[in-house]
C-alpha cells in the first residue's frame, strides 16, 4: 500500500466522526501523490504524513456564562494548534452551533497550508465554539467572550497563537475577546486580529478575505485571456466575506446577482445594492429577505437554490460543503465557467471534480481566501511595529500577495504535469514549503 493510501486509512480510523476532517486530509493528500512518491522512502522514516495531520496541540474547554434571564449556560470551546512549523499558529475562531472538535480541525489542517500560500511566517491554528451569538444581546455576547477568553488566554500569545475572527466573531466579539485578555494579562500586544482601528486593528482587514478573493478571480481570468469586465456573478453568503467580495467584483466591471444566508437568498437581475445589503447585514444584523422587501426588482427564495441563477463565475462565499454535485451540475449548464472559493471548502469533493472535469476553471478556498490571513499576518506586523498602514498600501500588500498565490499554484500545477489544476498546484506548493521547514527543524 502506498504510504498516502496508508496514511488516508489511519486519519479515518484514528479520527471516527469527523468526516470534514478526513475530506480535508483525503483532498489534500490525493493531490500530493506525485510529490509524496517522489520522497516516499525520506517522508516514511520521518513519519512527515504521521505528524503533518496529527496537531500538535488540542485544547478543549467549558465556557459557563449567564444570559439575560440570570439562567447559566455552558458551551464547549476549543484551540487547535495543528502546526507551527512556519510561524505562530494563526487562524480564526469560529461561533456557530455545527462547531466540534472535527471541523475544528478540518479548518485547522486547512490552514496550514493556506497560511504557508501568502508567504508570511504563519502557522496554522484553528479555535471556536458551539455558541450561537445570533438572536443573543450584547451583554450575553460580552459574557460568553469574557468567559470563553479566560481559559483560551493561557494558550495564546503574539508570538505563540494569534487567533482572528471567522463565522460569528466579528469586529463586537473581537472587541469583548481582547478587552479581556488584556484585562487578565496586563499586556497591550497583537494578540488578535480583526481588531478596531482605534485598538491596533489594520485598515482594510474587514474588506481582505473579500476583495483578495476577486483580486485572485481576477488573475485566473486574466491568465486565461478574459476579464470580470461585463461578467455576472452569483454570490452566496451575505457575511463579511460576500458583500466585500460583491463590492471589489462591482468595482472591477461585474455585476453581481445574488447573495444569501442560512435562510434563503435573493436574486436581483439589475445587481445587488451594496449600500442595502450593508444596511440589513451589518448595521441591523437582519435576515437576506429584507433585502427583497426594499428593492423592488429582487426576488427572495426561501431554501437553497442560489446555484441555479444562470451566471459566468460562482463565488461561493458562505460556509463548508454548500455546493454540491447537482449544483455544480446546474452552474455548468447555465453557463458558468469558473468557479472560486471564498468559503473554507465549501464545494464538496464530489463537485470539485465534476467542475475540473468539465472544464470549468476552480480555485480552491485555501488560494482563493487567503486574502484575510495575510492582511492578518499585515496587522500583526503593524501591532509589532507600533505602526499603521494607510488603506492603500495595505490593500496594495493584499493585491500584490493574492497575485503572487496565483502564479506559485499555476506554476507548481505545471511543474508537476497538471496545468491548470489549482488544487494539486496550492496542496504541492504549499506542501514544499512546510515540509521543508518541518524537515530543517528536526524530529518536532
Amino acid at each position: 500500500m502506498s504510504y498516502v493510501d496508508e496514511m488516508i486509512e489511519r486519519v479515518v480510523a484514528k479520527n471516527p466522526a469527523e468526516p470534514e476532517f478526513h475530506q480535508a486530509v483525503k483532498e489534500v493528500l490525493n493531490s500530493l501523490r506525485p510529490v509524496i512518491e517522489k520522497n516516499e522512502e525520506l517522508y516514511r522514516k520521518e513519519a512527515l504524513l504521521e505528524r503533518l495531520t496529527e496537531p500538535e496541540r488540542i485544547v478543549s474547554f467549558r465556557v459557563p456564562w449567564v444570559d439575560d434571564k440570570g439562567q447559566v449556560q455552558v458551551n464547549r470551546g476549543y484551540r487547535v494548534q495543528f502546526s507551527s512549523a512556519i510561524g505562530p499558529y494563526k487562524g480564526g475562531l469560529r461561533f456557530h452551533p455545527s462547531v466540534y472538535q472535527g471541523i475544528i480541525k478540518f479548518l485547522g489542517f486547512e490552514q496550514i497550508f493556506k497560511n504557508a500560500l501568502t508567504g508570511l511566517p504563519i502557522g496554522g491554528g484553528k479555535g471556536g465554539s458551539d455558541f450561537d451569538p445570533k438572536g443573543k444581546s450584547d451583554r450575553e455576547v460580552m459574557a460568553f467572550c469574557q468567559s470563553f477568553m479566560t481559559e483560551l488566554y493561557r494558550h495564546i500569545g503574539a508570538d505563540v497563537d494569534v487567533p482572528a475572527g471567522d463565522i460569528g466573531v466579528g469586529g463586537r466579539e473581537i472587541g469583548y475577546l481582547y478587552g479581556q485578555y488584556k484585562r487578565i494579562t496586563g499586556l497591550y500586544e497583537g494578540v488578535l486580529t480583526g481588531k478596531g482601528l482605534t485598538y491596533g486593528g489594520s485598515l482594510a482587514r474587514t474588506e481582505a478575505t473579500g476583495y483578495g478573493l476577486v483580486y485572485i478571480t481576477d488573475e485566473l481570468l486574466k491568465d486565461h485571456n478574459m476579464s470580470l469586465e461585463g461578467k455576472t456573478v452569483v454570490i452566496s453568503g451575505s457575511g463579511n466575506v460576500a458583500i466585500y467580495a460583491a463590492e471589489k467584483a462591482q468595482q472591477l466591471g461585474a455585476k453581481v446577482v445574488s447573495m444569501s444566508d442560512s435562510n434563503g437568498y435573493v436574486y436581483d437581475p439589475e445587481g445587488i445594492k451594496l449600500d442595502i445589503v450593508k444596511d440589513i447585514k451589518e448595521k441591523r444584523r437582519g435576515r437576506i429577505k429584507e433585502y427583497a422587501e426594499a428593492v423592488p426588482s429582487a426576488k427572495y427564495t426561501e431554501g437553497k437554490g442560489v446555484w441555479t441563477i444562470p451566471c459566468d463565475i460562482a463565488l461561493p462565499c458562505a460556509t463548508q460543503n454548500e455546493l454540491n454535485l447537482e449544483d455544480a451540475k446546474a452552474l455548468k449548464a447555465n453557463g458558468c465557467f469558473a468557479v472560486c472559493e471564498g468559503a473554507n471548502m465549501p464545494t464538496t469533493q464530489e463537485a470539485t471534480d465534476f467542475i475540473q472535469e468539465s472544464g470549468m476553471l476552480f480555485l480552491p478556498g485555501k488560494a482563493s481566501n487567503a486574502g484575510g490571513v495575510a492582511t492578518s499576518a499585515l496587522e500583526m506586523t503593524q501591532n509589532s511595529e507600533r505602526l499603521s498602514w494607510t488603506f492603500e498600501e495595505v490593500d496594495a500588500k493584499l493585491k500584490g500577495i493574492m497575485a503572487n498565490i496565483y502564479t506559485q499554484i499555476s506554476r507548481a500545477a505545471k511543474e508537476y504535469g497538471h496545468e491548470g489544476n489549482y488544487v494539486m498546484g496550492a496542496n504541492i506548493a504549499a506542501f514544499a514549503k512546510v515540509a521543508e521547514a518541518m524537515t530543517a527543524q528536526g524530529i518536532v
